[in-house]
């Protein structure tokens, strides 16, 4: 483990509050200027603030991670990037869960009026089974902060540090690192970054790190703008070496995952995930006290294999 990420679990790993999202992003602006990177940090409406290391612009790829945090929950938020029937099947399970509730509470209102003519004891069930509803859609975003976040996304935040630190010099200008906010409240952070920057958003590969220490299963998902790059990306990643029999690495088309490079034409969303005995990709834990796995063998592979599809890529541009 390096040790900017021992420093970063030790003092940034909650990242949810605007003191505690404000104190990280003083910490990475020190950590990206003293290796040499010009960093912007973005503010975009009341409260977007996306950190941007290097040129964008200028950059033959792009490699993002969201820094925000979540807020705890009693069920992990389930994810089968190629198993979409589970995971919608799973989500509304999860809401049903959350939400039964209230929505009981409310749709006893009129069957309440009925048997007892009372209109307060109507009122009561209807206004109270809403004001419960709005009170736990409050705590799913605004709860009390997961203080386990190794996956989600520690795990993204410090592999962007670490490609960073040993990037080659002769590298570091086609390379640039976006560091979104607000991703748990629906990908607000780089909604706003697509916004203010459509160029950069429809034309640059953007390979997106998100919950990528736990699992040997690297999938890489792209957007139709990035088919083109599918063979790279593949080539870049094959496991070599210690990790040839270690990792399963998979470019699928026909896959969905729930995260920031949705947003962009050549987004590539990259996450590490757990197969179950009858082959079905998924993660689990998130957004829960279980998020505690951090496989520092998964930072190191996937660092080797970005510093290797920027060479690729630098290399490719020159040939042109």
């Amino acid at each position: 483990m390096t040790e900017t990420t021992k420093e970063i679990f030790e003092k940034y790993e909650v990242r949810k509050t605007k003191e505690q999202k404000a104190a990280f992003r003083d910490y990475l602006t020190s950590v990206a200027k003293d290796k040499g990177y010009k960093v912007v940090t973005e503010e975009s409406g009341k409260s977007v603030k996306n950190v941007i290391v290097g040129d964008p612009g200028s950059a033959e790829v792009i490699y993002t991670a969201h820094y925000d945090t979540c807020a705890v929950m009693p069920l992990p938020n389930f994810i089968s990037p190629k198993c979409l029937p589970l995971y919608i099947l799973y989500q509304l399970v999860l809401s049903l869960i959350i939400y039964i509730i209230p929505f009981s509470i409310m749709l006893s209102a009129n069957p309440i009026l009925e048997a007892t003519g009372s209109k307060a004891l109507f009122a009561l069930a209807l206004y109270g089974g809403y004001a419960l509803l709005l009170g736990m859609t409050y705590l799913v975003i605004n709860g009390p902060a997961n203080k386990h976040t190794a996956n989600d996304n520690t795990s993204g935040v410090t592999l962007l540090i670490d490609i960073m630190s040993e990037l080659p010099e002769e590298l570091k200008s086609k390379v640039a690192f976006i560091f979104f906010d607000l991703e748990e409240r629906g990908t607000v952070g780089s909604k706003c970054y697509k916004k203010l920057h459509p160029r950069v958003a429809k034309e640059k590969l953007i390979l997106n790190f998100d919950c990528v220490s736990d699992g040997k299963n690297i999938l890489f998902v792209p957007k139709k703008g990035a088919y083109d790059k599918e063979g790279a990306i593949a080539e870049a990643f094959t496991p070599t070496g210690e990790y040839t029999d270690s990792y399963s690495v998979e470019v699928a088309r026909k896959a969905f995952y729930p995260s920031d490079q949705r947003n962009f034409e050549r987004g590539v969303g990259v996450s590490a995930l757990n197969k179950s005995k009858s082959g079905i990709l998924y993660m689990d834990k998130i957004h829960t006290k279980r998020d505690t796995v951090y496989d520092e063998e998964n930072i190191a592979f996937l660092k080797t294999g970005a510093i290797r599809l920027a060479e690729m890529l630098a290399k490719e541009k020159v040939e042109l």
